[in-house]
């Protein structure tokens, strides 16, 4: 049924998800089973590829597919898109190596392709101030990279509708169809009603894991990260804020560039709280919000504050995800109340956005054919069929977490793959067991290189009628080389 029809069908049997009861519902074909009850759900389109989840990774993974002659479609339960990159509103980690931490290290750009053309395409409408070399603490980063979370929504979705993406935002995956090891269609749902979405490869960038969970995919739920929201905060004088921090000595890191026409501005600041009055430490304590790293991008507006908080056992949970929600939201009022009556420069901020839900660091682990290990991160182990390489890990400046003589570290293509499927890739912060290793493979920039390569990877896939398996990993490496994808030795 093509989808003007099923719309128009839905609004004749009055509206909306009530009335698709009243549809015939999809026939399972032979050997077919699905993880809900599809009555009343209309069979609707056929695709190439499909991404669950319109975040960091699902936006590059959508792009990179459309480009690479796939028929694709993003689905995004929110109705914008960039994920944590639009609702953490900080730094982009990290599109160069760590150079700066190695004197002598040459310094390399090391994640080009589809991610520096969102950069290029922000600078030109004043979402981003580039690549800012870090002045102070860069054992932890080497660059600056900050974007306006708004302009980054927008040139996002006009990237994908550039491409061809069929983008579906407010639009939530509610269930799987499969024949044996292989994905057939997701059930999606709408203001609507609930339709199948057809497709021959399938890519989980989700976040929590819902494809894969819905698919029958091995997980386990860690829960060893905290959850969090972000604040923007206008009417700040930074400049003051800065002069308070530098008195006291208390500048943890530091990054100037070029925003609205001014120069030499703030566009990252943390604070060495511990170096502060006791006093006000005591205030601070009072105000868990985390000042150790905020970032700017418009004269006299913090752009991100986080707020986190940890949950009992699982950001999967209803109940804990809804408690932490209204515990964050009373706590970035707190905090705010104490700056404004402490710190120099925050005397007339008011909060002027914040995410419209949680930001998870990691939700279920999906098993995938491979496990990177953090010994392999650390010391920048190459494998012979790496999609990309990365050289940032969120646990530096401390030593023994920095990459190895400002190095990178290959991602190799069965990290993603799915065990038990034959067409299905999780990518994003739904790999990579072990803490640490996960606290590199997480990253933003990593998981927008994680899009670009499997999005290119499963439109290969789809158009020869392979199996993720089969795909030449020679074929996979020319293509992600002629679009801009940076390897090393």
């Amino acid at each position: 049924m093509k989808r003007r029809n099923f719309l128009e069908k839905s609004i004749a049997l009055g509206g909306g998800i009530a009335a698709t009861s009243m549809l015939p519902g999809y026939t399972l074909k032979a050997g077919e089973t699905s993880s809900i009850d599809l009555t009343g759900v209309a069979n609707d389109q056929s695709f190439d590829v499909i991404v669950v989840g319109g975040g960091t990774g699902g936006v590059l993974a959508a792009i990179a597919a459309a480009r690479t002659g796939a028929k694709t479609a993003l689905v995004e339960m929110k109705g914008y898109t960039g994920g944590t990159v639009t609702e953490g509103g900080t730094t982009l980690h990290s599109f160069f190596n760590l150079w700066k931490a190695f004197p002598g290290v040459e310094k390399r750009q090391v994640i080009k392709g589809i991610p520096q053309e969102i950069i290029d395409r922000l600078l030109k409408v004043g979402g981003t101030a580039g690549h800012c070399e870090m002045a102070k603490n860069y054992g932890y980063d080497s660059v600056c990279t900050n974007v306006d979370v708004e302009m980054y929504k927008m040139v996002t979705m006009q990237m994908l509708q550039e491409a061809g993406v069929y983008l579906c935002l407010n639009t939530v995956m509610t269930g799987v169809v499969k024949q044996r090891q292989k994905i057939t269609g997701v059930v999606v749902e709408n203001h609507a009603g609930r339709e199948i979405f057809h497709g021959k490869m399938f890519i989980d960038a989700s976040a929590y894991g819902d494809l894969c969970g819905h698919a029958g995919a091995k997980w386990t739920n860690p829960n060893d990260h905290a959850v969090c929201n972000s604040m923007g905060i206008a009417n700040v004088d930074l400049d003051r804020y800065y002069a308070f921090l530098v008195e006291h000595d208390a500048v943890n890191d530091v990054a100037f560039g070029s925003y609205d026409g001014y120069v030499n501005q703030i566009i990252r600041l943390g604070a060495r709280t511990q170096n502060l009055p006791e006093a006000l430490r005591a205030e601070l304590r009072k105000a868990p919000a985390d000042l150790s790293m905020t970032t700017a991008l418009h004269k006299n507006y913090l752009m991100f504050v986080k707020v986190n908080t940890r949950l009992p056992s699982s950001p999967l949970s209803r109940d804990e995800i809804t408690q932490a929600e209204i515990t964050i939201r009373n706590n970035m009022y707190q905090a705010l109340e104490v700056y404004k009556k402490h710190m120099p420069g925050y005397e007339r901020a008011f909060i002027t956005r914040t995410s419209p839900t949680l930001t998870i660091r990691r939700g279920r682990l999906i098993e995938c054919d491979y496990d990177l290990s953090n010994e392999e991160i650390v010391n920048c182990h190459k494998f012979d069929d790496d999609v990309f390489v990365y050289g940032f890990h969120d646990m530096a400046p401390r030593p023994q977490y920095q990459l190895k003589n400002g190095g990178t570290y290959g991602h190799p293509y069965r990290a993603c793959c799915v065990k038990g499927f034959d067409n299905l890739y999780a990518i994003g912060m739904l790999i990579t067991n072990a803490f640490e290793a996960h606290m590199a493979t997480r990253n933003t920039v990593s998981c927008m290189a994680m899009g670009q390569s499997f999005g290119t990877a499963a439109a290969m896939c789809a158009t020869k009628n392979l199996g993720i398996r089969a795909l030449p990993y020679t074929d996979l490496r020319a293509q992600l080389e002629k679009d801009g994808v940076y390897f090393e030795k």
